[in-house]
């Protein structure tokens, strides 16, 4: 089979920083290593490369204010991309939620070619964490793509990464909880998680895979099969990430849908009473939450040459 040649990186920015807007919003663009010329030599060496598909849907009762994900893309190095959920239960103490999540990519995204983090995703968390001064707490998922196909992850709370392989999750990160509906998360506050709390995972990617990172509203929302399902009609990156986020939502707002998140509820103990079981009544949803997704889609190598 002929190896496709992608061309390089279309982005203008090496980087770019994306908040929840007051309306829905999707942005695709592809990643490639740079524009070079390679001299014939005795050595080929493979590079990866993707195209990126996002798409935000804000909580109905958030969207005057963009809502209060975060997330951040750059074509730096293989690629680096991040997502953050503001806890929204700092409202309650009259403070944004969305002012600590959108600092705290500002800063990963300014601090994505910093020699101290040398390309290490645990490292580029404690940084940008340290520099952000808003008060708040947010879930976070960093992921960077080595050239060589290496993608590297470090996650602290519930947001989430999956790896398709031919119809098929070969790889998906776990959420860290103090107890159900309470995520690890990083925060301002003294007592908090930390990055050395982050989960470090990495997986090999080859051609042909297919990621999809998102923050916990996806996954609440959505099964794993119903995300491989939806992923393989579409070859549009941009298209198949709107319609992922779409059908989260939807099933966020479908009081009848029996979602991931319902479901375990029910096994950490929290249902309907036991009047209502014997009728055949079970816990299900709403659960109304942000979704922000994004979909690297069709993972292509690159074969150079080398002296």
């Amino acid at each position: 089979m002929a190896v496709p040649i992608i061309r390089p990186c279309s982005i203008s920015l090496s980087h770019r920083l994306f908040s929840a807007w007051p309306k829905k919003r999707n942005w695709v663009s592809c990643c490639a290593p740079s524009e070079s010329t390679p001299a014939r030599s005795e050595v080929q060496r493979s590079e990866v490369s993707f195209c990126i598909g996002t798409h935000l849907i804000p909580h109905p009762k958030k969207v005057d204010k963009g809502g209060e994900d975060a997330f951040f893309v750059s074509s730096y190095n293989g690629g680096v991309i991040a997502v953050a959920d503001g806890v929204s239960g700092w409202a309650e103490q009259n403070v944004d939620p969305s002012l600590f999540s959108r600092e705290l990519m500002a800063h990963a995204s300014d601090f994505v070619g910093d020699e101290e983090v040398n390309y290490d995703p645990q490292i580029l968390m404690r940084k940008a964490h340290a520099a952000t001064s808003s008060r708040g707490s947010a879930t976070v998922i960093v992921a960077m793509l080595e050239r060589n196909g290496t993608l590297k992850i470090a996650n602290v709370g519930d947001c989430g990464l999956r790896v398709i392989r031919k119809g098929q999750i070969i790889f998906s990160t776990f959420p860290q909880e103090h107890y159900f509906d309470c995520p690890y998360q990083l925060s301002s506050e003294v007592v908090s998680q930390t990055y050395i709390d982050a989960t470090m995972s990495s997986v090999q990617l080859i051609e042909g895979d297919i990621i999809v990172m998102g923050s916990d509203g996806l996954f609440d929302n959505i099964f794993d099969s119903e995300i491989i399902s939806m992923v393989s009609k579409y070859n549009d990156v941009a298209e198949a990430a709107k319609a992922l986020a779409s059908l989260a939502h939807n099933h966020s707002t479908d009081s009848g849908f029996d979602s991931p998140y319902s479901s375990e509820a029910r096994t950490r103990g929290y249902d309907v009473p036991w009047w209502k079981k014997i009728a055949g009544i079970k816990l299900t949803g709403m659960f109304l939450e942000e979704v922000t997704l994004l979909l690297f889609s069709h993972v292509s190598s690159v074969y150079k040459d080398f002296k």
